[in-house]
């Protein structure tokens, strides 16, 4: 049976201040795939987040960017995915990975939290089997620069190779879709 997502959860941090950060990578993907889609975002008080609704092929796939900060993403997520009762193996969480390189984005079917806070604040009420897209943002060498690291802009030659990478993410989301996570797994590893 084909894996379908009902739900496409960025994570980053909201307001201007945070806008250009590496941590806002789950931002942008939402952002991007709401433009490539015309799906507009629209304030949820009661979720606190902007949600979105994608139609594909006349199915309903939610589109949410949590407005709380980062570490407490399981305020919006989960409650969310509750209310909605969607699967938790039918929701993809996109958000900025340490651990790949500037511009490689891979798709996980499930795991821990690998020292993220927003999935860390997820996993303990929603459970870690939900689907994965990790946008790599590098890392800057050394743990004790993590914070200002993923805090901070991005140079511009690395700005556009996530860009570059983000729009390959939309390019397989169709395939995502449509259930079809094998597809779209091996087209975004593939490099170009």
């Amino acid at each position: 049976m084909p894996m379908k997502i009902q739900a496409i959860i960025g994570l980053g941090n909201p307001g201007e201040k945070y806008q250009h950060t590496r941590h806002n990578a789950g931002f942008w993907y939402a952002d991007s795939l709401a433009k490539f889609h015309n799906c507009q975002f629209k304030i949820d008080k009661k979720f606190k987040a902007e949600v979105g609704i994608i139609n594909h092929m006349g199915k309903k796939i939610w589109l949410v960017k949590p407005q709380t900060f980062m570490n407490c993403s399981g305020q919006t997520v989960i409650p969310f995915v509750n209310f909605y009762r969607i699967p938790t193996d039918e929701v993809l969480v996109a958000y900025d990975e340490l651990d790949l390189p500037v511009g490689i984005a891979k798709l996980k079917r499930n795991g821990g939290h690998g020292g993220h806070n927003g999935l860390r604040d997820i996993i303990p009420g929603l459970g870690a089997d939900f689907k994965r897209l990790r946008i790599g943002i590098g890392h800057p060498g050394d743990k004790s620069k993590v914070t200002p690291w993923v805090l901070g802009r991005p140079s511009l030659n690395d700005a556009i190779a996530i860009d570059r990478c983000i729009e390959k993410c939309i390019g397989v989301t169709d395939d995502l879709f449509k259930g079809d996570w094998d597809k779209a797994m091996k087209n975004l590893h593939t490099a170009d």
